[in-house]
């Protein structure tokens, strides 16, 4: 398709993602420059459709971005007024005490929030500011320029067969030149992934690890309800399997978000994420809190978990990769919106610099010393160890020797000095010969779901008519080498029942792929063991139309 005209448009800057970093990063330029032409392309059918966090909301990033946000109205309406954190067995629970945790544990001044509604009234700050925000537009390719710099990207190509070739309302897009290019896509985007890759900005950086979250709102019994309580678990029902813990945060109107995490380095094949989430709702702090509730949503996204020792080089000729898209994300605090926030405010900064001294498509090599140096570089440092320490030496150890390793942080030093990652998370999977498959029990409709039903939750959509954006480099692959070797795990990893393998009486097994179901998790694309899968943007508005995840 590299021979289609496109018409063109000139921006100062272009940036990719209408989420907490790409929006910090849109408002910051317009604050320091009413005249730059900035513009945000959103794949999403709106924005904040395709936004899912937890979340408690770390106010920082806000703070120093939109100091007077609480009078602006942005929807941070429940701090937090009680810390749980529990270690599960099958029927009982441990309260862990708060007072032996690092400050930065702590989730005073916090905020329980929906991050899609708080991208939402950050997109009318940045409009009223004059920022161009385009949703429904997904940016298919990357434009480089004649020196091998990103110049810009394709967004709006619309009316693809499934074949790859126009159909008959086919329209190109347009290409979108800016002097920089800001890739703000959240974790494993498709544009950075290509980026990364092309200027080989991982080099010397630790492989980024990965976890699964999985959420559902639920409304719940208002004498169950408790505005502001926040509740973290660990242990089971994952024990030796996984790496992960749970999530309970009650907001207002009696809400409840109930979330899941999964650390996507796992071992065994048979390990199915989702139904280890169905299962943990059946212990008896949570089944008490949803009996007689309602669920109300379901959605699922991968995060970033590699910390300090993995965030790639983040900038390259005329381009700069801002939050996920380098993996910010504090693991032990379970937050990343403040991160991303931050950075896109620096990458801001760095790029008006840039303009201003009449520079373009160099690298701004002065918002990843921001970001190394800065707020996030400390917020990730003090913690860098506790994802390495948990996935070498498991839970227990972790949180002892994660928690001395914290505080010690705090002081400025570590005993440790930095751990590495080992391998990454596809080659963490192991061989099915090795390890036993897993009885899960049957949901049963009420507290528990099946997998193709809690989808119809997440309101995705796809035209079925378009090329599968769920793109496999050998056909062949999942039928002869990851259907003997690790009982295709594709079929269990997915949170949204994209792939099966059909088998029918008188004929071969079958790789099925439904993107229809997809709600742009990226897991596939992280966790395949043979690496088969590249994730490719679908055409703009389609996929999740989250409400308030």
């Amino acid at each position: 398709m590299a021979d289609i005209e496109r018409e063109a448009m000139e921006y100062d800057v272009v940036i990719v993602g209408a989420g907490p970093a790409g929006l910090s990063a849109a408002i910051r330029l317009k604050q320091l420059d009413a005249e730059l032409n900035v513009v945000v392309l959103e794949k999403g059918s709106e924005v904040g459709a395709h936004i899912l966090s937890g979340a408690v909301l770390d106010p920082c990033g806000l703070d120093a971005l939109i100091p007077d946000w609480k009078q602006k109205g942005a929807p941070l309406n429940v701090p937090v007024k009680e810390d749980n954190f529990y270690m599960l067995g099958e029927a009982g629970k441990i309260r862990v005490p708060n007072w032996p945790m690092p400050p930065l544990m702590s989730n005073h001044g916090n905020y329980i929030v929906s991050m899609g509604n708080v991208c939402r009234w950050m997109a009318e700050q940045a409009e009223e500011m004059g920022v161009e925000i385009f949703p429904g537009m997904s940016c298919s390719e990357l434009v480089y320029g004649d020196a091998g710099e990103v110049k810009g990207v394709v967004a709006g190509e619309f009316g693809k067969n499934a074949d790859g070739t126009p159909g008959p309302s086919y329209e190109p897009g347009m290409e979108l030149h800016g002097k920089y290019v800001f890739l703000s896509e959240g974790v494993r985007g498709s544009l950075a992934k290509e980026v990364i890759a092309k200027y080989d900005l991982s080099k010397g950086h630790c492989p980024q690890k990965f976890g699964l979250g999985m959420k559902e709102i639920w409304e719940v019994d208002p004498a169950k309800h408790r505005e502001g309580t926040v509740t973290h678990t660990m242990g089971w029902p994952l024990g030796s399997n996984a790496g992960g813990g749970s999530f309970i945060y009650h907001l207002e109107n009696n809400q409840v978000y109930v979330g899941f995490v999964v650390h996507l380095n796992y071992e065994n094949p048979y390990l199915f994420p989702y139904m280890e989430f169905q299962r943990f709702k059946h212990h008896p702090i949570v089944a008490d809190l949803l009996e007689g509730g309602k669920r109300v949503a379901y959605g699922a996204r991968a995060i970033s978990e590699g910390g300090w020792q993995s965030m790639p080089k983040m900038v390259a000729p005329g381009v700069a990769l801002l939050g996920c898209s380098v993996g910010m994300v504090n693991v032990p605090r379970i937050k990343g919106n403040h991160n991303a926030m931050l950075s896109g405010k620096a990458a801001a900064e760095a790029a008006f610099e840039a303009l201003q001294s009449g520079r373009s498509a160099d690298e701004l090599s002065a918002y990843e010393t921001e970001v190394r140096s800065g707020a996030i570089g400390s917020d990730l440092k003090k913690v860098r160890n506790v994802k390495p320490m948990w996935s070498k030496w498991g839970l227990l150890p972790s949180l002892a020797l994660g928690g001395m390793d914290m505080w010690t942080n705090t002081l400025g030093f570590s005993l440790f000095g930095t751990l590495r990652h080992g391998k990454s998370d596809a080659a963490a999977t192991g061989e099915a010969a090795n390890f036993k498959p897993i009885d899960y029990p049957k949901p049963d409709g009420k507290i528990s779901f099946d997998r193709l039903t809690n989808v119809s939750f997440s309101f995705t959509n796809h035209a079925e008519d378009q090329p599968c954006h769920l793109q496999l480099k050998d056909a062949s692959i999942p039928l002869k080498v990851n259907l003997p070797k690790y009982a295709e795990p594709a079929q269990r990893y997915c949170p949204a029942g994209v792939y099966e393998i059909v088998e029918e009486a008188g004929k071969d097994p079958r790789f099925v792929i439904n993107f229809q179901n997809c709600v742009h998790c990226k897991t596939c694309d992280i966790k395949d063991p043979s690496q088969n899968i590249n994730w490719a943007t679908p055409q703009g508005g389609d996929g999740p139309n989250y409400p308030n995840m």
